[in-house]
């Protein structure tokens, strides 16, 4: 699975613009008067204020390289504040296996870096925000997650451990073994590294296959096939 454009709506946009292109480093490959879209390795992340309703905020994660945890773990406590949970600052994930560590950006997004071992490539190169890989995990809050865990399996999209999918669960979908992943879920579920619980904002993942997976304004859940990609100009 490859997330080429992630879409995401802020009523914050001038303050996020400035976090991740000023503090944190990323270029801006795109731009309008309502959002502004930055460079995530091979990916695409878009914030949005069009249409946007009270004050969303969502759970992602960026890939890096697998040699390379504690180096980015400390490039980016030098631009933000690391989030904790049980008084650490990171994570180790013996089940993939993986490192990570957690910052939240000014809209309140709880936002991961990940090495993962078995699936990241390695880097010779001192770590900086070019050494970012993709976007890795995107958090997907439904209505219903049963039934869309049933209707990503008419697109080849499967829980990775082949466990099923429930309102209660955290289920790490993918198509492929390449440390990409949705996670599905529904509401009220607490994120890792934050207070805040899963709650349904509108949001759009186009994938590599031109698959757009999204969520509407009135929280209804949607997957159509695209043939062109529709990527801000700047």
């Amino acid at each position: 699975m490859e997330i080429k454009l992630l879409s995401l709506q802020t009523n914050k946009l001038e303050m996020m613009k400035e976090f991740y292109t000023q503090q944190l480093g990323f270029s801006i490959c795109g731009e309008n008067p309502n959002g502004f879209q930055i460079q995530i390795g091979t990916s695409i992340l878009e914030f949005t204020n069009e249409k946007v309703a009270g004050e969303p905020y969502y759970h992602f994660a960026f890939n890096i390289p697998a040699n390379q945890f504690q180096e980015a773990k400390e490039w980016l406590k030098g631009k933000t504040t690391l989030l904790l949970e049980d008084g650490e600052d990171e994570a180790y994930f013996s089940f993939w296996p993986a490192q990570a560590c957690y910052f939240e950006d000014p809209a309140g997004n709880i936002v991961e870096l990940i090495a993962r071992s078995n699936e990241n490539p390695n880097s010779e190169s001192s770590f900086s925000v070019n050494s970012i890989l993709n976007i890795s995990e995107i958090g997907l809050t439904v209505k219903d997650a049963p039934m869309v865990g049933k209707q990503f399996k008419e697109i080849n999209i499967f829980d990775s451990d082949n466990d099923p999918v429930t309102n209660s669960s955290l289920s790490f979908m993918q198509d492929s073994n390449n440390g990409v992943f949705i996670l599905l879920t529904s509401i009220d579920r607490k994120w890792l590294f934050s207070e805040k619980k899963s709650k349904i904002f509108p949001m759009k993942i186009t994938l590599g296959n031109q698959i757009v997976i999204s969520v509407d304004e009135e929280h209804e859940f949607f997957i159509n096939k695209i043939q062109d990609d529709c990527i801000l100009k700047a």
